[in-house]
């Protein structure tokens, strides 16, 4: 049932073309580039008849909405993956998830004239199937319907009552103890099961980051598998993508009558700062609770830190005086939050409060009370020069957009399933070797900034796999100043390791001309509350 459903909607999906905007509008809307923004992706959300997407590339806003992930967008220019947009726009209180996706396509069609149309590809995935002897109980109906994990010992527990192969399928990729199985592959029904069972699958636990060596005797994800009478096997099915045929760089203009009238707040309601107890173990910590309350205990220079984000890491930040890190500061503010937000994290929104917008405050908090004054410009530092040793590169398809992704290329070729050791797989298409070398700063957050020295001009394809450093005895992403290092003997390697065997090219320290945060003037200690 599942699959011929699944199958049908393929057929469907592979015939529309899109080039007109539908009858759903949002009431306004106001599309303009995003600032620069201190979390690298894109957010959104819908309060009160408003509906923001913040810092989103039209790669975001078109898997926003179709409701596909980011990797089947195929097609589209250069900057597709690059350009960021913040829109804000206005639509019923009452809409539904599925009528705001409706209004945003039309939105992409009328203001960025975009024709696409839906298509499907070959993409891999794990398929569940069904043998002869299945050990699978028919649940009675009377049994609350679902899955939890138990875990007695050294084996994962998961319990399913009531559930039928298909729910079972697609709720199996988010359980975390099986992610060093599935490396966040689909899983899709195929056994042809309609009826709801109870069953208990038990399998030794693999996380996907953090690997280690399976015992001897070890029940893997697919031995628990078959002992239920069923197959999960690596395929590759038919999957909906969407494809861009066209689209302009810029939107139209907005209308005359649309202004943004709820702009993002840049202070916080209320905050008070004092300096916390000596020695305090936990000077390095960010608090968002429930409510909009916020509480900060940080040196002032990892204050700073944390407000420029993603922008500097602290060995960028130059100049400022010694006091900077010592004392411990505690900040208790209050900031206007999302009442009807889901408690926790959701992305980058952390109990209803939006953190970049939490970081804007903070860092005009430092300017009001610390008389912070500081600016960007370019100075030599620490860092690395990407060079040649025995490149293995391949030239890449000039149609296919740039961009890197955690995950196999467009062969399916996943090394993982082999040797989970190795769970972290990244592939960089059409790219030059000058983009891939800006691009690990991205990849590896606070890895000293990276310039392209290897002289090899054009675009390729570059997949390399490796191990986290949270796995590496001693290895890890080189810091400033130091070499790759050798390979532990257990199969782990590290990036830079990865980087020469799999792509002959190296990473070598110099000084590069980078961005840095200059501290032109800070108070030592900040104005009485």
């Amino acid at each position: 049932m599942r699959a011929l459903a699944y199958l049908g909607f393929v057929a469907l999906f592979a015939c529309a073309v899109f080039a007109q905007p539908s009858d759903a509008q949002f009431a306004s809307v106001d599309i303009h580039a995003s600032p620069p923004n201190t979390i690298l992706e894109m957010r959104s959300r819908f309060v009160r008849g408003r509906y923001e997407l913040r810092n989103a590339t039209l790669v975001d806003l078109i898997r926003t909405a179709w409701s596909v992930d980011a990797d089947k967008v195929a097609g589209g220019p250069d900057w597709f993956d690059t350009n960021r947009f913040d829109v804000i726009a206005t639509a019923p209180a009452d809409s539904t998830p599925e009528a705001l996706h409706t209004m945003l396509r039309s939105l992409l069609v009328d203001r960025f004239h975009l024709v696409a149309r839906k298509d499907t590809r070959s993409l891999p995935a794990y398929v569940m199937t069904a043998g002869r002897k299945l050990q699978l109980r028919l649940a009675d109906g009377s049994e609350e319907s679902g899955c939890k994990i138990q875990q007695p010992g050294r084996l994962i527990v998961f319990e399913c009552r009531n559930m039928t192969m298909a729910a079972f399928a697609n709720q199996l990729p988010s359980v975390r103890e099986a992610s060093g199985y599935l490396f966040n592959y689909p899983v899709v029904d195929r056994t042809g099961l309609k009826d709801a069972f109870n069953y208990t699958v038990q399998w030794f636990p693999r996380i996907a980051l953090r690997p280690s060596p399976l015992p001897a005797d070890a029940v893997t994800i697919f031995d628990a598998f078959e002992k239920l009478g069923l197959k999960l096997e690596m395929s590759k099915i038919p999957t909906p993508v969407v494809v861009v045929e066209s689209v302009n760089e810029k939107p139209t203009a907005n209308s005359s009558e649309v202004a943004e009238k709820l702009p993002a707040p840049l202070e916080f309601e209320v905050a008070s700062i004092k300096p916390d107890e000596p020695n305090n173990p936990n000077c390095s910590n960010v608090n968002i609770q429930p409510g909009g309350r916020v509480r900060i205990n940080m040196t002032l220079k990892w204050m700073i830190v944390e407000a420029w984000g993603a922008l500097i890491s602290p060995d960028r930040i130059v100049d400022g005086p010694k006091s900077m890190d010592s004392p411990c500061f505690t900040v208790v503010a209050r900031t206007p939050f999302e009442e009807d937000a889901v408690a926790g994290w959701d992305g980058p929104v952390w109990n209803g409060v939006d953190i970049d917008s939490m970081r804007m405050m903070l860092r005009a908090l430092l300017v009001d009370r610390f008389k912070l004054a500081a600016h960007q410009e370019d100075r030599l530092i620490s860092g690395y020069e990407l060079v040649a040793a025995k490149p293995k590169l391949r030239k890449a398809d000039p149609s296919t957009r740039p961009g890197c992704k955690e995950g196999p290329g467009a062969d399916g070729k996943d090394p993982r399933t082999t040797n989970p050791l190795l769970p972290r797989l990244i592939t960089c298409r059409s790219m030059t070797l000058a983009q891939f070398a800006a691009e690990l700063g991205k990849l590896f957050p606070g890895l000293p900034p990276v310039v392209d020295s290897t002289g090899i001009a054009g675009r390729y394809d570059m997949t390399i796999n490796f191990s986290p450093s949270s796995v590496l005895a001693g290895i890890a992403v080189p810091a400033a100043g130091g070499d790759a290092v050798a390979a532990e003997p257990n199969g782990a390697i590290s990036f830079t390791e990865a980087l020469n065997q799999q792509l002959g090219l190296k990473l070598q320290s110099r000084k590069v001309m980078a961005p840095v945060l200059v501290i032109d003037h800070v108070n030592e200690m900040p104005t009485d509350n």
